[in-house]
């Protein structure tokens, strides 16, 4: 058989669920289309990892062929009594050898830029395609059958090769779809009915084939498909029912979620706040539109519950804004009246109350409502004028100000410089008559500004300060009752000490040492005392 080096995509699938059916180990295959790779950890029999193989496709996912063997590769021992190692299935019968004569694949995946030599897909599967097919002389492809040869077709124009490979490829389809129904039962993803038909269908078209390979093993392969629908037919309804459980808990949380919707919309039916509740409640609705359905009465009844709050809603937001015209009249009506005030404000020159004013004004303009739109834009507009032409003409005179403040400024920093320079007080009498022309020098002086003057203030706090403790000292120094009690101190200490020295004197006489002494220490501590009461009494002389 002609050996390509770059066979057709169709030949390529084939050549791989060849392979498959072979029961090739850790073969990889690398084309131009398509590159497909599986690995097997066991070199013994074909594996069928979930995820230790890939695939690459182009433009073959609708070939039957390429979707056998995506099944395959995902499905472990999809194929009857195809991939069991001991097995005796109808294609064991196929010598792996001989299926595997003359390849060239490798443990290590081919990169597509490389052209490995490719074994034909009957090859492959068969080995020797002249072992179930021959092409006559007059170019009739026929398939050897226990039964005989039996004529299938020709490929006119084409050589006797690429004849019997079309022939080859048919069979090949046929084998595939096998492959895939197997792979579908064994999985439980195939209703047992319509495996059936499959089946029937099946057994139709091989005995209908006009193709080449081993016709008996592939109708001996399909005949086994029955036995399996039945052996698996218990996976199927325990996949049914592991679905039916899903979709009843799926059913569950989308009833939590649908109740959990009504729950908020009734909560919102008495709200106020319309904008926002009104927004929210289309965002609820979107929820529930998105969210999955349920059965019809359960469904239907959460729906009466949700609308009838989404409308309680709606007719009191109606209610209320159709209220609003009769309050909208009498807030237009309090606002002219705010408007007219400030307009005979504008001019005013009584900078600090009327500016006041105009505090307490926009304050009423807040606690007034609102309006109509179109009122009180313009209602507005008068209002901000006035206000915007009071403050303007306010901040002009500040600023004709701020070159009077700033000369009284350096008055003041002069003033208080000679003001300090009345410290330390020698003469209480002079430099308080001092003090007092330049303090009324320091109130004739006008505005200062206000962050500027309050340390200019507190260092004349100081100054005065001074001169007040002064005072206090020479008045508390001339106090006659002062004076009086201070001497009445010194004369009961006087009298306390010649007392505790004649106890002492008395004492030492009598022999009581220990009174003696006692009576000596308090007469000492005592004078202590009288020294610092006579200092005091000095003072006032």
């Amino acid at each position: 058989m002609t050996m390509h080096s770059e066979p057709s995509p169709v030949a390529n699938t084939q050549q791989l669920v060849a392979y498959i059916l072979a029961g090739k180990p850790a073969t990889s295959i690398a084309t131009p289309p398509f590159h497909a790779q599986f690995r097997s950890p066991e070199p013994t029999h074909w594996k069928y990892p979930r995820r230790t193989g890939y695939l690459y496709l182009s433009n073959q996912r609708r070939s039957a062929a390429m979707i056998s063997i995506i099944f395959v590769h995902r499905h472990p021992n999809v194929l009857p009594s195809i991939n069991q190692p001991n097995s005796e299935g109808p294609f064991e019968n196929f010598s792996r050898a001989t299926a595997l004569k003359g390849s060239t694949m490798t443990e290590n995946p081919v990169t597509p830029t490389q052209s490995p030599a490719v074994v034909s897909a009957a090859s492959a599967l068969i080995g020797d395609p002249a072992r179930f097919g021959r092409v006559g002389e007059d170019g009739t492809v026929f398939v050897i059958t226990p039964e005989g040869d039996k004529p299938v077709g020709s490929y006119p124009g084409k050589s006797n090769e690429e004849a019997l490979a079309y022939f080859v490829r048919k069979f090949e389809a046929i084998a595939s779809e096998v492959a895939l129904l197997s792979a579908r039962i064994k999985s439980g993803a195939m209703v047992p009915g319509d495996a059936t038909t499959a089946v029937v269908k099946l057994r139709e078209q091989v005995r209908e084939l006009n193709g080449v390979g081993d016709l008996a093993a592939l109708a001996v392969a399909v005949e086994q498909l029955s036995p399996l629908i039945e052996d698996h037919r218990g996976a199927y309804e325990a996949k049914k029912a592991a679905e039916e459980i899903v979709k009843a808990e799926r059913l569950a949380q989308v009833l939590i979620e649908k109740e959990k919707i009504v729950a908020e919309a009734e909560s919102l039916a008495d709200s106020t706040s319309w904008k926002v509740t009104g927004d929210r409640l289309k965002a609820l609705l979107d929820e529930w539109k998105s969210a999955p359905r349920l059965d019809k009465k359960t469904d239907t009844d959460l729906w009466k519950r949700f609308s009838s709050s989404r409308n309680k809603f709606d007719k009191r937001r109606r209610t209320h804004f159709a209220s609003l015209e009769e309050v909208t009249a009498v807030v237009s009506e309090a606002k002219k009246k705010l408007v007219a005030e400030a307009e005979s404000l504008a001019t005013s020159t009584d900078w600090v109350a009327t500016a006041r004013r105009f505090k307490v004004l926009m304050d009423a303009w807040k606690a007034a409502g609102r309006g109509k739109m179109s009122d009180d834009t313009k209602l507005w507009a008068r209002f901000k004028a006035s206000q915007d032409t009071f403050f303007a003409a306010k901040n002009a005179d500040l600023e004709k100000r701020e070159v009077t403040m700033s000369a009284n400024l350096e008055k003041r920093n002069a003033l208080i410089t000679e003001i300090e320079k009345l410290l330390p007080i020698t003469d209480l009498a002079e430099q308080k008559k001092a003090l007092r022309e330049l303090q009324n020098q320091w109130s004739k002086i006008g505005m200062t500004a206000r962050d500027k003057r309050a340390a200019l203030d507190a260092r004349l706090e100081v100054v005065e300060a001074a001169y007040k403790e002064a005072e206090a000292t020479i008045w508390r120094k001339s106090d006659p009752a002062a004076k009086a009690r201070a001497a009445d101190v010194v004369r009961q200490l006087s009298e306390a000490i010649a007392n505790y020295e004649k106890a002492a004197a008395k004492a030492t006489a009598a022999g009581n040492t220990k009174k003696a002494q006692e009576a000596a220490d308090s007469a000492v501590a005592r004078k202590v005392w009288l020294a610092e009461a006579e200092k005091n009494l000095a003072e006032f002389s």
